[in-house]
């Protein structure tokens, strides 16, 4: 049974000629991470945010857990592209500070070891007293991943978390954030326009053509064994022919895509095309 239904959305703005979007279908169910990968413009942050209730779409359905989405919630934790973090606080006052929120009646302890939990899941337990002035840019969006699992949500939403970090430091918070999911099977929809961020991190991947008028062009499936490295993924031949499919939807069908019926987008597992070959990667 699907724990997130997004049916028919739609959003258009005063003035413009035609929607951002429109006819947006697609399903997530618990446990599952789906990733969204489109040029800009074609809307992914605006159906993040209506996810996050942050954003009203024009027209459509969201509904999460049975109940409609109408506001902001704790029961949805939001990684922006920018940290967000109070600079007064320390870093586990920050993740504090969102625990008491999501708990108000816990114990001054209990709120301190459910922040400090997470933030040594991410690796700054030797950081819980540092203000964010002191941290670098991976450390503060690593703060921001530990407040947003902390509240524990029934949903994650990340958008484009990594982008402004080298990429160094991006691996290293990707592998980190697959153990954590791994380990806590959190339901997540993330942005991203890493193809290969998108591959690593989860089981299906959104697909959207060009705006206006956007709509998810095609749903593929990664069928590399979830419990899944870095190493192994870049091992596995499946790999490459995800890979190669996700961009050449990007360079070449993403502008004029196939019609397909909206309200059941099609449904791809390039992985498993020619098996016991290794093409060429893109």
């Amino acid at each position: 049974m699907s724990f997130l239904i997004v049916e028919n959305l739609a959003k258009s703005y005063p003035g413009n000629d035609a929607p951002v979007f429109e006819n947006v279908n697609f399903s997530i169910v618990k446990g599952e991470f789906v990733c969204i990968i489109g040029h800009s413009g074609c809307g992914k942050t605006t159906i993040l945010n209506a996810l996050a209730g942050l954003e009203t779409a024009t027209s459509g359905n969201l509904i999460m857990d049975g109940r409609e989405v109408v506001g902001p919630g704790l029961d949805r934790g939001v990684v922006f592209q920018g940290h967000a973090l109070m600079p007064w606080m320390s870093v586990i006052e920050n993740v504090k500070f969102a625990v008491r929120s999501r708990w108000p009646d816990w114990s001054k302890q209990e709120i301190e070891a459910q922040a400090a939990k997470y933030l040594e899941m991410v690796g700054l337990g030797q950081a819980l007293y540092k203000k964010p002035s002191m941290l670098s840019g991976g450390m503060k969006q690593r703060v921001g991943i530990a407040r947003a699992f902390a509240i524990q949500p029934k949903m994650l939403l990340l958008d484009e978390p990594f982008g402004a970090l080298d990429a160094l430091t991006r691996g290293t918070i990707q592998d980190e954030l697959l153990n954590i999911v791994q380990a806590t099977a959190q339901t997540v929809f993330m942005i991203t326009h890493d193809v290969d961020e998108a591959i690593l991190l989860s089981d299906r991947i959104l697909l959207m053509s060009n705006g206006p008028r956007a709509r998810i062009a095609e749903i593929v499936e990664v069928t590399l064994p979830r419990s899944r490295t870095r190493h192994d993924m870049h091992h596995d031949p499946r790999y490459y022919r995800i890979r190669n499919h996700l961009v050449d939807f990007l360079v070449s069908r993403s502008k004029d895509p196939k019609p397909v019926d909206e309200l059941q987008p099609p449904v791809v597992r390039p992985g498993e095309d020619e098996p016991g070959t290794l093409p060429f990667a893109a």
